[in-house]
């Protein structure tokens, strides 16, 4: 009831900020403006016959003829009278309008009869949806099924004999890997999370980074898409080892972007869309994803496009042959180069050109870019902290 009296109140009075100046009677509307001369004209005969500049004979004529045009003036001010009605009439209309529009539209577009949701309670509700969560074993099993995959017979008996040979050998980490790989062929993703899981088991503290993602990828398409407690826990797992990990940090905003928390979504993903590699799994949903999480946080966001290679892609090239780095960056470069010339971009942007002219050892241009990028950014010193640590880092200042 509160919000219904709170937007009856608001809505009456932007209404009623543009109706009043409809009936609101001007100062010219107050009278036709002769009426104002002639009883000017008429103090003026007075002062004129006081100072013996008229007769009083030619006086009483002039007043006479006066008072005669004041009168007649006088009648046609009633005009403004009517007007003043038909301006109340569209002032009424106007209010009827704009509070038919508001309830019409909120009736569409609002939620009626949502009850307040205040802060505290949404967190809290967040939490018991995230401590609640079905466990993994639940997900797989009324997860949908996959689209079916054509595949020969024999290579299908193949795998079921493999399926009955692995859990006779609890150790063997090849029959458990080459299961893991099987399973996801024939489209069994609870089964390829189940000999993955086992293999990570099997190899202990060799298993890496790279193991423990590709089992948490499968949980979480076994689960159709839900991150279960199993698959979080093994998030931070990740976490722990690599907190720059794009696949952690990719589920575990997905992970609360499932349990309404959009906000905290978009704090993760957002790296994750900006600067992960353009051809990543996890990069280009997370890109898909943000824009939603930021409208349901209430922030205003726009995912820019992709503009070059990142930081961390451009180190790796360092370490590659020479040959190779110079034609994986070159490509990247030119693109970049052209998007920036063309269409403009952020100092990460014009940073990213400044290295990535750094490591090819083209230290003109990227002494160019540096020098323009100071004349675009100059009054920005955030951006141009970024460009400076470019430059430093391309060997261009100290």
């Amino acid at each position: 009831m509160v919000f219904w009296i709170t937007a009856l109140v608001l809505t009456l009075a932007v209404a009623m900020m543009i109706a009043v100046p409809l009936i609101r009677r001007q100062d010219h509307e107050d009278g036709n403006p002769d009426v104002a001369i002639y009883r000017a004209q008429l103090t003026e005969i007075d002062r004129d016959l006081d100072r013996g500049l008229l007769d009083p004979a030619e006086a009483e004529r002039s007043r006479t003829e006066i008072a005669r045009r004041l009168l007649a003036a006088s009648k046609v001010a009633a005009a403004p009278v009517a007007a003043s009605k038909q301006h109340l009439l569209l002032a009424a209309l106007v209010v009827l309008v704009i509070g038919a529009v508001t309830f019409v539209t909120y009736t569409r577009i609002g939620a009626p009869g949502y009850g307040d949701v205040p802060l505290q309670a949404r967190l809290a509700a967040s939490e018991e949806m995230r401590a609640n969560r079905p466990a993994q074993a639940l997900l797989e099993q009324v997860a949908p099924p996959p689209p079916p995959v054509d595949l020969p017979e024999d290579y299908r008996a193949a795998i079921d004999r493999l399926r009955d040979l692995a859990p006779e050998r609890p150790d063997d980490l090849e029959a458990w890997s080459r299961l893991a790989f099987h399973e996801v062929e024939l489209r069994n993703y609870a089964g390829a999370a189940a000999a993955q899981e086992r293999v990570i088991a099997i190899m202990g503290d060799d298993a890496g980074v790279t193991d423990m993602t590709r089992l948490l990828d499968l949980q979480v398409v076994a689960a159709g898409g839900l991150v279960s407690p199993e698959a979080e826990q093994l998030i931070r797992q990740i976490l722990s080892r690599d907190d720059g990990s794009l696949a952690a940090r990719y589920y575990l905003g997905l992970l609360y972007d499932q349990t309404d928390r959009p906000d905290l979504a978009y704090r993760l993903w957002r790296d994750v869309a900006e600067n992960g590699p353009e051809d990543n799994f996890h990069t280009a949903s997370a890109r898909q994803m943000i824009e939603d999480a930021a409208f349901r946080a209430g922030i205003n966001y726009t995912l820019p496009a992709l503009r070059g290679p990142s930081a961390a892609e451009i180190e790796t090239a360092q370490d590659m042959a020479p040959d190779d780095r110079e034609a994986m960056i070159g490509d990247m470069v030119a693109s970049l180069a052209d998007r920036l010339a063309n269409d403009g971009g952020t100092a990460a942007d014009w940073a990213r050109l400044i290295t990535a002219y750094g490591v090819l050892g083209n230290l003109d241009d990227a002494r160019v870019v540096w020098v323009e990028g100071r004349d675009v950014f100059g009054a920005d010193p955030a951006a141009m902290e970024i460009l400076r640590e470019a430059a430093q880092n391309a060997g261009l200042i100290e």
